[in-house]
């Protein structure tokens, strides 16, 4: 059987809920995921509270929770060196995830940074990951369209693919369909595009979809060879910035199930999910 290795993404699902959810109960929904089996958990983020209020407790949750007893690895997101510092001093966070636009104008409104300005930051965070022993994730935003008029194409992704492989030594690089507009045929391309000059990198695909509409894309990820695929339960969460409130995160519950009739190698604990999914419908709804 294939194997892929599945992100889950509480932080991508809780971030933009407004009203704020306790930390006893983030502990919780992120102690029960911790037993699914998942590679790996986006469970926090180190950015100013001002811009993520939801992910003030990320400290908190991140003392609380029985990481211990979990195969799963941690990821945490930050947007500069400062939350970078931060988030090295914590032995459970294996991953800094850090968002690296490839449009200027997407770059300035996530991170208030310039592509230059984004450049030297991410210089800063590797430095801090090889000093801490950290590994950086890299999320290549608007890696499969532009809506704000700035130039794309595949062939400009694969240049800042290349880029990050060889003048930052990123070696987990995810594509991400930040608005959530890309359809099957361009994910497909930009994947056949980027593949080949990326080799000895981690290549995953950060995919938003309209309810009913994840399965052709994370298909098209997979048959250009894509092995990486973060999503969140019940499809919660996506970006702030896009047009239609109802897009979301691939439905983790429906890709697990999809993939194992698929005859992909996962080895979940389904009780240990359903158990998640119920924690998720609890809180959220």
């Amino acid at each position: 059987m294939e194997k892929i290795k599945l992100i889950e993404c509480p932080r991508d699902a809780m971030q933009g809920i407004s009203q704020f959810i306790p930390t006893k109960d983030k502990i919780r929904y992120v102690n029960a995921l911790l037993q699914v089996g998942f590679d790996t958990l986006d469970v926090g983020s180190f950015v100013s509270p001002r811009m993520i209020p939801q992910m003030q407790d990320t400290p908190t949750v991140l003392d609380e929770i029985d990481w211990l007893s979990s195969k799963s690895k941690l990821l945490t997101i930050i947007g500069n060196k400062k939350g970078a510092e931060r988030a090295s001093e914590y032995e459970q966070v294996s991953y800094l995830g850090y968002p690296f636009s490839i449009s200027e104008t997407f770059q300035k409104r996530n991170t208030n940074a310039t592509i230059d300005e984004s450049i030297s930051r991410l210089i800063d965070i590797q430095n801090i990951c090889h000093k801490k022993n950290k590994t950086l994730v890299v999320y290549l935003s608007m890696g499969f369209g532009n809506p704000y008029g700035d130039a794309w194409s595949p062939d400009l992704v694969t240049a800042w693919s290349i880029r990050m492989k060889e003048e930052f030594s990123v070696r987990i690089l995810s594509l991400s369909d930040t608005i959530g507009a890309a359809d099957a045929v361009t994910i497909k391309s930009v994947f056949d595009s980027v593949l080949p000059h990326c080799e000895g990198v981690e290549l995953g695909a950060h995919l938003h979809a309209l309810p009913g509409q994840w399965k052709g894309k994370v298909e098209a990820a997979l048959e250009a060879g894509c092995t990486r695929i973060d999503g969140a339960i019940n499809g919660l969460g996506g970006c702030p910035y896009a047009s239609d409130s109802l897009t979301g995160n691939i439905p983790s519950e429906l890709l697990i199930e999809w993939l194992y009739s698929k005859q992909f190698d996962l080895g979940l604990n389904l009780e240990k999910l359903h158990e998640s999914i119920t924690i998720s419908q609890e809180i959220f709804n």
